[in-house]
């Protein structure tokens, strides 16, 4: 079973797209509209952490 990225609302792909961008840019790292390949695993990394931490920050904005 392939284990690829899949959004599992295809209505928020773009949205998700925007963020991606907007979490790469916060961490200085800049991505071309189509293939990324050439990005390293650190600056994949870094992008997927800066995601993360600001979806938790928001999660946690919603508890109060």
């Amino acid at each position: 079973m392939s284990r690829r990225n899949r959004v599992l609302v295809p209505e928020a792909k773009p949205g998700l797209d925007r963020f991606k961008i907007e979490a790469a840019r916060e961490v200085g790292v800049t991505l071309k509209d189509d293939y990324n390949g050439d990005i390293t695993s650190r600056e994949a990394g870094s992008i997927g952490g800066q995601m993360v931490k600001k979806m938790i920050e928001a999660y946690e904005n919603n508890l109060k």
